[in-house]
């Protein structure tokens, strides 16, 4: 769990980086990013 939390603020780093740059894509795929880890942290705390 505390690696999936790592891995989340580190993806939630880099879209607020990628926001404030004005790279829309990246921007957009960072969020993706974090949506993976929200759901997969999610699925280990209902187990």
């Amino acid at each position: 769990m505390k690696e999936l939390i790592k891995q989340y603020e580190a993806a939630k780093k880099s879209a607020k980086m990628y926001m404030k740059k004005g790279q829309i894509n990246a921007y957009f795929d960072a969020l993706l990013e974090m949506n993976k880890y929200k759901k997969m942290m999610v699925a280990v705390v209902a187990n």
